[in-house]
């Protein structure tokens, strides 16, 4: 040691605290790069800043720039930066945290909590000690940008303590970190394997990052840019570098903010759905970057689950950069970017719906699916998304779509519901009895044609304030509509009394009640959903979860049309010849329960047709 040297031993906490550092802090060690590098490049930040503020300034045209070397044979890493540099003070202070108070305060705290408590990490500024992952010795050669201060070196070995001095020779303004690397993490020492975490993790670095003569960050971190200064092919060349693809994007968000969070955020929709093509569930594409530096390309719980068909890139300055992978979905402000990126994103395609009508038509129509996903499972959001929700209706051309805001407009000024069908197509829906008391009314009826349909309107409920509810329920009352009835004169009323206790004794408990319909015009019967009951989707649903459990019987509201000839006939019937009334009963039962997707078996609707056939070629 020279005369100038100062050696400092490490407090009786700093084992602990690199244990917890090196152990429990960080889940990868090659993490050491992402930490050296983003250090490198906030030197290299404030050193811009104060070349603007101070007149005279150590090698003032020296190049901002980060310089990474390696040479295997000593097994040596080394970083440098043209950054702002160190003082001997500054030395003491930001790399003696471990044996400044903050250590005390930092051990204190990761003792009383969990040791991958979020709120913790990053607080007390131990990120540089990440490089003794790997390292058995630490160097730090530094110059300060102020005139006349002194050529320094940093050295410790994580364990004893450390010392600083002075060197002979000239120290480029900066800090020269040389990583020694143990014998067991050698790899780490390669030019093939630095590059890879480089190109993982400092993509985007803000100066220039060179490894040897090679420039790692070629592309410009666009989220940072002003939208006015970037083109539409920046952006498209930009999604298929960070994304690995090979179209183009169907939709681009950019959204900047300061308050409450500081967040950039350059998102990207693309082109093709993939889970329509049966590869399997997409993944998030989504990377949560730190001012440029990665914090993990694919993070869980950052954006709900039904948006992991966006690509791009989230950037907040406020998230610590060794948060680790554990801690990310316990850390509350990850969940607040998360919950502001879905509404901006909400936003955004409300915005597309409006705005661009056919385009985001053509994107409903591939990328539906995860919009009723979210209806379904966030919670928060849920109106929100289902105003983004197409849907044919009783009221729209084959393949024209309209919205629930858009249904509201039409209903009428008492409504109080939102009325729907769900059937296969649009021709099986409008062939069935369920509509013709709606359209009569003037009444709109949304289609839904998709299996998870049943689960979007269970849990939205409602729209605006309208219930949702289904047009084949039982007990809805539709008001006295003259012109809106069944042409003809009806069954006298006890007539429809007697009739209807027939029909109740023939179909026992198959029925919750029979009565006259107000609804059926054209039809001569329907079989309605009860109160609590269940309807064909939800049987079908029931089946496909308990596939070993056999469904509960069928039980329907029956609804006559007493306007209908075949009803006025089985009434008449029902007293003459009372065995082919209740033949033809049991097949009115059926073809109803057929119309509602209740049927379950065939045979006897079949048979007792041709029983009905062989009964009428007699006479």
């Amino acid at each position: 040691m020279s005369e100038d040297t100062t050696k400092h031993e490490f407090q009786a906490e700093v084992s602990q605290l690199l244990d917890i550092v090196i152990n429990s802090l960080y889940t990868d060690r090659e993490i050491f790069v992402r930490e050296l590098v983003s250090n490198a490049s906030d030197a290299l930040e404030k050193m811009r800043h104060t070349s603007l503020t101070e007149k005279q300034v150590h090698q003032p045209d020296r190049e901002l720039q980060i310089e990474i070397t390696t040479d295997e044979e000593a097994g040596t890493i080394t970083f440098q930066d043209a950054g702002i540099g160190m003082t001997r003070e500054e030395l003491e202070q930001n790399l003696g945290t471990i044996a400044h108070s903050g250590s005390k305060q930092f051990v204190k705290a990761m003792a009383e909590k969990d040791q991958k408590e979020s709120g913790l990490i990053g607080q007390f500024g131990v990120g540089f000690y990440s490089a003794f992952m790997v390292g058995d010795k630490v160097e730090v050669f530094s110059r300060s940008w102020k005139p006349e201060s002194e050529n320094l070196v940093w050295t410790s070995d994580g364990k004893t303590g450390y010392t600083i001095d002075t060197v002979d020779e000239e120290v480029d303004r900066g800090s020269k970190i040389v990583v020694h690397i143990r014998e067991d993490f050698k790899e780490y020492a390669t030019t093939e394997k630095l590059k890879s975490i480089l190109q993982n993790y400092s993509s985007f670095v803000s100066f220039p990052l060179l490894l040897g003569e090679d420039r790692i960050n070629t592309v410009e971190a666009l989220w940072r840019k002003r939208k006015k200064e970037i083109t539409a092919e920046e952006y498209t060349e930009f999604y298929k570098f960070t994304s690995n693809a090979f179209d183009d994007p169907r939709f681009t968000m950019h959204f900047q903010a300061s308050e409450p969070i500081e967040l950039n955020a350059l998102l990207f929709v693309p082109e093709q759905n993939t889970e329509l093509f049966g590869f399997g569930q997409m993944e998030s594409g989504v990377s949560l970057y730190c001012k440029n530096v990665l914090i993990d390309a694919k993070p869980e719980g950052l954006l709900p689950e039904w948006l992991r068909f966006l690509r791009g890139v989230i950037d907040s300055a406020d998230i610590p950069l060794n948060i680790s992978r554990e801690s990310m979905q316990d850390s509350t402000l990850v969940r607040k970017i998360g919950q502001v990126i879905t509404k901006r994103f909400i936003k955004f395609l409300d915005g597309e719906a409006k705005n661009e009508t056919e385009k985001y038509n053509d994107f409903y129509a591939k990328f539906g699916r995860f919009l009723k996903e979210g209806v379904v499972i966030d919670h928060d959001n849920r109106e929100k998304i289902a105003g983004l929700i197409r849907f044919e209706s009783s009221m729209t051309e084959k393949g024209e779509t309209t919205s629930f805001a858009d249904y509201l407009t039409k209903a009428k000024e008492d409504q109080d519901k939102i009325y729907y069908l769900i059937g296969p197509d649009r021709a099986t829906i409008e062939s069935g009895p369920y509509l013709e008391a709606f359209k009569a009314r003037g009444l709109e009826v949304i289609f839904l044609f998709d299996q998870v349909d049943e689960y979007l309107v269970q849990h939205l409920g409602e729209f605006d304030g309208k219930q949702l509810l289904a047009a084949n329920s039982g007990g809805i009352d539709l008001d006295d509509d003259p012109a809106a009835e069944a042409e003809g004169d009806s069954l006298a009323e006890d007539d429809i009394t007697a009739l209807t206790e027939f029909l109740t004794e023939e179909f026992g408990d198959r029925v919750e009640k029979v009565t006259a319909s107000k609804r059926l015009i054209g039809s001569p019967v329907a079989a309605l959903t009860p109160e609590n009951g269940m309807n064909a989707q939800m049987r079908g649903m029931m089946r496909a979860m308990n596939p070993e459990e056999a469904a509960p019987p069928v039980k329907v509201d029956f609804e006559i049309n007493p306007r209908h000839e075949l009803i006025k006939n089985l009434a008449a019937v029902r007293e003459s010849d009372p065995e082919t009334a209740k033949m033809v009963a049991a097949h009115l039962f059926d073809n109803a329960l057929l119309d509602a997707g209740l049927l379950e078996d065939r045979k006897d609707l079949i048979s007792r047709g041709f029983d009905l056939l062989g009964a009428v070629l007699k006479r």
